[in-house]
């Protein structure tokens, strides 16, 4: 078992350097299950990536889906990540529940159709992102801050998306919600096309006002968190900075924060709380 949780540690290590510098922050006990949790987190958001075809993802995601059902179990222990996630919900009495509807939240990802409403949008990003927040903060202090965890995860999910709107525009698929587009008089053809307009630019800076909405709202609700559960929430540091930098760039050619300017934000957020959602 060891051996899998340090598989898990070095691919959230190469995959997910925000998350494996914030799970350093956290009891030496508790390492092994954040990692094991991002890893399961990495393996399923990359599926589209990996498969390639819609059908190959949803089986992916389906073995996914009965291996946290207890119906795959020698699968399970064959693969590492699988065995690690499995060892840290029995340890920590992580709801699977809640895994699974992350995974089929993931189903979205393998298709081209676009999201529709911001509502919509909101909601994948709440079972995907925030549900992670929310099972790292369960696994530091045995709590859901579901208040705080909601909007960060929808802040954080929002800005990784608009980081790689470039990415999905090149394989035709849609995260900016179409009720947007077309408020701005944006055609999802131009998207595809790579061009850039001013209603494509008005459409992105009403989501990078979102948000910051949403992260302001898990600003403000941070003083209820316990400490035990705050490096679940480090990751969500360089937030802000990096819808800061998206507002200066083109929506095709985005720039990242420096990864020794993230590791500085979490390092500074980990030592001055008050600093996380800033």
């Amino acid at each position: 078992m060891q051996d899998a949780f340090a598989y898990c540690a070095e691919l959230v290590r190469a995959a997910d350097r925000d998350r494996y510098l914030a799970s350093l922050f956290a009891p030496a006990q508790c390492r092994g299950a954040l990692h094991a949790l991002y890893a399961f987190n990495i393996e399923v958001a990359r599926v589209r990536e990996v498969a390639r075809q819609p059908l190959a993802g949803e089986i992916r995601l389906q073995w996914w889906s009965e291996a946290l059902r207890g119906e795959r179990d020698s699968e399970a222990a064959a693969n590492p990540v699988a065995s690690a996630l499995l060892a840290a919900i029995a340890d920590h009495h992580l709801a699977a529940t809640r895994l699974i509807e992350l995974v089929e939240a993931r189903r979205f990802d393998l298709y081209d159709e676009p999201m529709m409403q911001i509502t919509e949008f909101e909601a994948y990003l709440t079972k995907t992102s925030s549900a992670l927040f929310a099972l790292a903060a369960k696994i530091l202090a045995d709590w859901d801050p579901e208040t705080v965890v909601v909007p960060a995860g929808i802040a954080y999910g929002m800005t990784a998306i608009l980081q790689a709107f470039p990415l999905h525009a090149a394989r035709g698929q849609l995260y900016v919600p179409a009720e947007l587009l077309e408020r701005h008089h944006v055609q999802a053809s131009e998207v595809f096309a790579g061009r850039s307009s001013a209603g494509l630019n008005a459409a992105l800076a009403q989501l990078r006002h979102l948000a910051r909405e949403r992260l302001a709202e898990a600003r403000n609700r941070l003083s209820g968190v316990p400490a035990a559960a705050l490096p679940a929430l480090l990751p969500i540091a360089p937030v802000r900075p990096s819808l800061d930098r998206l507002a200066c760039c083109d929506a095709f050619a985005p720039t990242e924060l420096p990864p020794w300017r993230r590791q500085w934000l979490i390092w500074r957020a980990a030592h001055n709380p008050a600093r996380i959602a800033r």
